[in-house]
């Protein structure tokens, strides 16, 4: 998880919300990735979808069910599916996401015993550490003067 947390950093310093993740395959990382959704100017540039397609490219398959996901937010629907999808056998997430997340939030996607493929999940990892991260961002956001404001 530290491994997803610097890269939680590189994003914010990027202007992006602090969002890292890494896959790992037989205890080593595999690759790193963080939010790109303002650099790519796409929605579905999140950190976790970085991480997969870096991962499906570099493995030159798009199982990934060896694989360990390591995020620093509770994924969304997007990614959850996309977890499933690309077959990841662990996800393990820091900060818990009450508004969109999808891993044991509001649903729990990854382990719904209605698809085709479940992911173990466990959420809470370095919680604190991963939502001081966001809380930080999004304060320092706030105060940011806005072009209504001059």
């Amino acid at each position: 998880m530290k491994a997803a947390i610097q890269e939680a950093h590189k994003a914010a310093a990027e202007d992006e919300v602090p969002v890292g993740a890494v896959i790992v395959l037989d205890g080593k990382i595999l690759c790193r990735a963080h939010n790109k959704k303002e650099a790519k100017n796409n929605a579905t540039a999140h950190a976790e979808i970085e991480a997969i397609t870096k991962a499906s490219k570099k493995q030159n398959n798009w199982y990934l069910e060896n694989c360990e996901l390591y995020v620093t937010l509770e994924p969304c629907a997007m990614c959850a599916g996309a977890i499933i999808n690309s077959r990841i056998g662990k996800l393990y997430f820091g900060a818990w996401d009450p508004k969109y997340g999808c891993c044991g939030s509001i649903y729990n996607l990854p382990q719904d015993k209605r698809f085709n493929h479940n992911t173990e999940v466990t959420g809470g990892i370095l919680q604190e550490e991963c939502a001081a991260l966001l809380r930080a961002y999004f304060k320092t956001k706030r105060k940011q003067p806005t072009a209504e404001d001059n």
